[in-house]
């Protein structure tokens, strides 16, 4: 009789050697058997039964074992089990010698919480991304070099070329501003546009949910991300009254002079045109697409570092003069008659002796409805002939104001086209003004206009107008905080939405037709 050398034979053996005593005194004694001493017999009989089997199960497996010997042992020890769980919480299946597993008496479940799937608010959560790295690949025969950046003026100014109309190296401080210099180091391919940093940060374009809105293309979402997040390469005067600065961004070849056309340009406007992102952002919404991409940055060269609009340069629109700033010279009166005689719509050509021009009439319905929610004043009623202006406003401040008696001969502005596309406007200059008030609102815009297109009427009574814009607004990070976030442009939604109502009051007061504009 061998000692057990287990705690589990340990206790077995304990309770045998104090279970057969009993059971045998009690057989034996002359003692009444009372229900107790029954059922405590019968317990230990069936322990006793229970321990029997176990011990004969034990002894035929350790025959098989001593029969297989070493090398089955060890075979068995060698077997792969790929099925099991990282966790540990269900042991290996003992092996047996015809190939076949030995499964165990007990199974242990691991019962695992299921992890509920974070709601997508509309794509405004931001969620948890791996950051990642990417390896600049230089090309065979080519040295790699790093995009241009800002650096204040402290290394050699040799290397800088004197490019007239440009700032590239030199003391910007007329301007207030500190002064940088052009560096090229490693991280860009020369010759190439694309590249690739060590460290990709990230953009003030945010999109958190699997695509942008629906009404913003993917070009949009491109020049977007092009305005607010490439480096400045080059910076000038852009001829404009409002001091804007033209911003010379990223993408031309190493060495070559920053100019607009082979590198993309941004028109750099003041802290207080940041209406003009918000014009952007109601234009595509509303399906009109008449604006130009706009978004708000801050400047690293600006001394202040307030953000400001920064919208795209389009090389493709038509030479403007530099009074009206328009590529088509129109005054008020002309435009009377130009909406009388509905020209180029329905694909009717005009007549010679009825002066068109060659813009589509529906040109001027999607322009007025566009300047009445925003009240822009500066294309249709450049002298405030509609509503009481104020003394900071440009009409009062360049004495225009009294011009109102000979409102025929006052000359719109800012009435530009495309050089390949003469049919369509593009508004540009669009700073609208929030805090004018409903009794004060002006209705000139509105005059001659017998049209509304049907995509922007349909958003405006859809009561989804304020849905549309958080959600698009958002994705201009530095637009959001610079208007006190959330809060802040409830507010300017707000003033839409009343002007909204208005606009459809005085659509069904004048019996105007909604048709569809999309020709």
């Amino acid at each position: 009789m061998t000692c057990p050398d287990k705690p589990g034979q340990l206790i077995n053996w304990f309770i045998c050697s104090l279970c057969i005593p009993r059971v045998r005194k009690l057989w034996s004694s002359r003692r009444p058997r009372t229900r107790r001493n029954l059922l405590l017999g019968t317990a230990c009989a069936i322990y006793l039964g229970f321990l029997v089997s176990q011990v004969g199960r034990s002894s035929i497996q350790h025959g098989q074992a001593a029969e297989k010997g070493p090398h089955g042992s060890r075979d068995a020890a060698e077997v792969p089990f790929p099925e099991i769980p990282l966790d540990g919480t269900l042991a290996p299946p003992e092996s047996q010698g015809n190939g076949t597993t030995l499964q165990p008496n007990v199974v242990y479940i691991t019962l695992r919480s299921k992890r509920s799937k974070p709601a997508n608010i509309r794509g405004t959560v931001k969620p948890k991304r791996r950051r990642k790295y990417a390896v600049a690949s230089a090309a065979p025969g080519q040295a790699a070099l790093v995009g241009p950046s800002l650096q204040p003026q402290e290394a050699a100014r040799a290397a800088d070329a004197a490019v007239p109309g440009f700032a590239r190296g030199g003391n910007l401080a007329k301007g207030g501003e500190r002064p940088w210099r052009l560096v090229w180091g490693p991280g860009v391919r020369a010759g190439g546009s694309d590249f690739l940093q060590p460290k990709a940060k990230e953009s003030n374009i945010r999109i958190y949910s699997e695509s942008a809105p629906s009404w913003l293309s993917k070009d949009d979402i491109r020049k977007m991300r092009l305005l607010a997040d490439s480096e400045v390469a080059g910076l000038g005067q852009a001829s404009s009254e409002s001091g804007a600065r033209l911003l010379v961004l990223e993408g031309s070849a190493p060495g070559s002079a920053p100019r607009c056309g082979p590198s993309p340009c941004g028109l750099l406007r003041q802290p207080l045109d940041m209406s003009e992102v918000f014009a952007f952002h109601l234009d595509r919404i509303l399906g009109l697409n008449r604006t130009l991409p706009s978004v708000s940055r801050k400047s690293e060269f600006i001394q202040d570092g307030s953000p400001r609009p920064i919208i795209l340069w389009d090389a493709s629109l038509s030479p403007a003069s530099n009074d009206t700033h328009s590529s088509v010279q129109l005054t008020w009166g002309t435009y009377q008659q130009l909406l009388k005689q509905k020209c180029w719509q329905n694909g009717r050509v005009p007549k010679p002796e009825w002066g068109c021009t060659e813009i589509h009439h529906h040109e001027w319905s999607k322009m007025a409805l566009f300047d009445f929610l925003l009240q822009i004043y500066n294309r249709l009623d450049t002298n405030c002939c509609g509503f009481r202006p104020r003394k900071e406003d440009a009409c009062v401040q360049n004495g225009l104001r009294p011009k109102c008696n000979d409102q025929d001969s006052a000359a719109l502005a800012h009435i530009v086209q495309r050089k390949h596309d003469p049919r369509h406007l593009v508004f540009i200059d669009n700073k609208g003004f929030f805090d004018r008030s409903e009794d004060n609102l002006n209705f000139k815009l509105l005059e001659g206009i017998k049209e509304f297109p049907e995509s922007a009427v349909s958003v405006l009574k859809s009561q989804h107008l304020r849905q549309k814009l958080l959600q698009s607004l958002f994705l201009d990070k530095v637009y959001w905080e610079s208007q006190g976030g959330r809060q802040g442009i409830e507010k300017l939604i707000d003033v839409i939405e009343q002007r909204a109502k208005i606009l459809i009051t005085y659509i069904n007061a004048h019996g105007a037709k909604v048709l569809p504009m999309n020709e």
